[in-house]
């Protein structure tokens, strides 16, 4: 099993408090998650402050630019793999995007992962892009993944899609990987398919064994009808952590915390149906010995990665606190969180 931190990028007024953790900070804790032997960090990618934080907060949060801060953190480690978790492709061009990413290989020398969805926020989406408000995320997802790959794989690439189209375009350098992994982010019938048939790891968020278990087999059944084998693809999964002395520690810190604001902000979306009882018993929250039991089932299910690990905490002293006794105290157990 491999760990990964998810740095605070685009957290505030979302999962932390406004404000929350400076530049300098978050290129700290991600030099410090090598430190403690965590495999990657990843960086969530918002362009705009969502409706829901606006309302929540009277000051607009700061979120950094993902792939700027990876960069930067590359320049720092050594080891430690460099994970978009997640870039929202329908926000992005995917021409300047490979460019961009590529990019990040090379300085990085090869430690890149590109986690990537549809994105959470419809809102944020139509402030970005007013003149697509109308357009299907998860085509645009699914072609702009497309387009990347062929301009990473061809001298001279050309796409003509419903939503992306570019002729003739020559760009170098290529990524140091081939191929350079790209997970496919979310939990619908639509990421599966994606992560089966072009990319080399499927990311769901906050979901439990069961439902790794299901997701593995259909991915399986998909890759077999794609003529990929399922091994290619690695089952991850982004999960809420939260430690405390018992269960009942670990919820009364989780609820005295900004998460709760937004898994509720999710309630029409990704966690729909899903009471709050269920939410945390299917996240990483509870004691040590009880988060270990979880991530074991999930271990049992078939789950190679637990990536963009977003760790609880009202400061980012809480946060690291969080993060430094989960390495402590989980990551001994599952020896396989080899970084690269």
């Amino acid at each position: 099993m491999r760990f990964g931190v998810e740095l605070p990028t685009c957290t505030a007024g979302m999962m932390h408090p406004v404000p929350f953790a400076t530049a300098g900070e978050i290129v700290d804790t991600a030099v410090e998650a090598e430190q403690l032997g965590y495999y990657d960090v990843g960086g969530n990618d918002h362009l705009s402050t969502m409706d829901f934080v606006r309302k929540a907060w009277p000051r607009p949060p700061d979120y950094f630019e993902p792939l700027i801060t990876l960069a930067t953190v590359a320049a720092r480690t050594s080891v430690l793999r460099l994970t978009t978790g997640i870039m929202v492709l329908p926000m992005r061009d995917p021409v300047l995007l490979a460019k961009q990413i590529a990019t990040l290989d090379q300085l990085s020398n090869g430690r890149v992962t590109l986690g990537t969805a549809v994105g959470g926020y419809r809102d944020e989406f139509e402030a970005v892009k007013p003149d697509k408000s109308r357009d299907n995320r998860a085509e645009i997802t699914r072609e702009t993944i497309e387009a990347i790959r062929a301009i990473w794989d061809q001298r001279r690439a050309s796409y003509s899609g419903r939503h992306v189209h570019f002729e003739d375009v020559e760009s170098y350098p290529k990524p140091v990987q081939h191929p350079l992994p790209i997970y496919s982010g979310g939990n619908a019938d639509g990421s599966l398919r994606r992560a089966a048939e072009f990319c080399q790891g499927w990311l769901p968020a906050k979901i439990g064994p069961e439902a790794i278990a299901e997701g593995r087999k259909k991915i399986a059944a998909y890759a077999e009808s794609f003529g990929r084998s399922p091994r290619d693809i690695v089952i991850a999964l982004q999960s809420v952590v939260c430690l405390g002395k018992s269960a009942e520690d670990a919820r009364e810190i989780f609820l005295n915390s900004s998460f709760d604001l937004f898994r509720k902000s999710l309630q029409h979306s990704m966690t729909k149906g899903i009471d709050l009882d269920t939410y945390l018993a299917t996240n990483l929250v509870g004691s040590p010995d009880e988060v270990c039991e979880k991530v074991a089932a999930y271990q049992r299910a078939g789950l190679d990665h637990m990536a963009a690990l977003l760790f609880v905490g009202n400061t980012v002293d809480e946060m690291r606190e969080q993060i430094r006794r989960f390495a402590c105290e989980v990551l001994p157990n599952f020896p396989d969180n080899a970084a690269n």
